[in-house]
């Protein structure tokens, strides 16, 4: 189970999900400002993204990237031509199909937080002379973090166990490597405990880490509760 071959599909399931997380907290924050904007363009065009990549599975999504290249053999760019199998290797493909697909569900889990605090107090703060700016990042966000981390915790931790996924398209994270290794020695059941240990001790970790700064941001908040609002004698 400490073999550099499994360690080194230990270090790729670590890899595979913290680039597409961070990717999807971007792109769901931008999905989620689109969802309750009052532009009908605008969200006609997040409803649309989150219909299809939250109504198909990843796995198939997943298979799609990494068989892009059957039918876009190549990208035309202005003054340059590139291969499509040269851009979408295995790696590319789970990288691109967890990033598309995770931030789908990021836009909801943001845009309830932002949805749960009280609408009059963003019309108080504007009414005291903030900017919608400012509102959004000094009243609203403070209080939607104690909402979105906690699901978004979990969704990180769904996300690192989705990677086990991406060994049907040739990626050799941790059940990747297990299962080529059980079709060389024949353990395969061995290999498969070998596999439920590293995500359980994974996952342990990351739950161990979701509770940390769940319990940071809370004590965080009951700070900014005691302090005084009105201006001081």
């Amino acid at each position: 189970s400490l073999s550099p071959l499994i360690l080194k599909g230990v270090q790729t399931t670590l890899f595979l999900p913290f680039a597409p997380f961070l990717g999807a907290l971007v792109l769901g924050s931008v999905l989620a400002a689109m969802r309750i904007s009052s532009n009908p363009v605008l969200k006609s065009i997040s409803a649309s993204y989150l219909w299809f990549f939250r109504g198909t599975p990843l796995l198939v999504q997943i298979v799609f990237w990494f068989n892009l290249g059957l039918f876009l053999p190549s990208i035309e760019l202005p003054g340059l031509s590139l291969s499509t199998n040269s851009l979408i290797n295995p790696t590319t493909a789970a990288l691109l199909g967890l990033f598309l697909n995770v931030s789908a569900f990021m836009c909801e889990i943001i845009r309830g937080g932002l949805i749960s605090v009280d609408r009059g107090q963003t019309e108080a703060a504007l009414s005291i002379g903030l900017t919608p700016a400012q509102s959004l990042m000094r009243i609203v966000l403070p209080q939607a973090v104690r909402v979105i981390i906690p699901t978004a915790g979990n969704l990180a931790i769904d996300l690192l166990k989705s990677t086990s996924l991406v060994y049907v398209i040739g990626t050799r994270e941790i059940l990747g490597t297990t299962q080529s290794i059980s079709a060389q020695t024949f353990y395969v059941i061995e290999m498969l405990m070998v596999a439920s240990a590293w995500y359980l001790i994974l996952v342990t970790i990351a739950s161990t880490g979701q509770a940390w700064i769940e319990k940071h941001f809370a004590r965080g908040l009951d700070v900014n509760a005691r302090q005084p609002v009105g201006p001081s004698m």
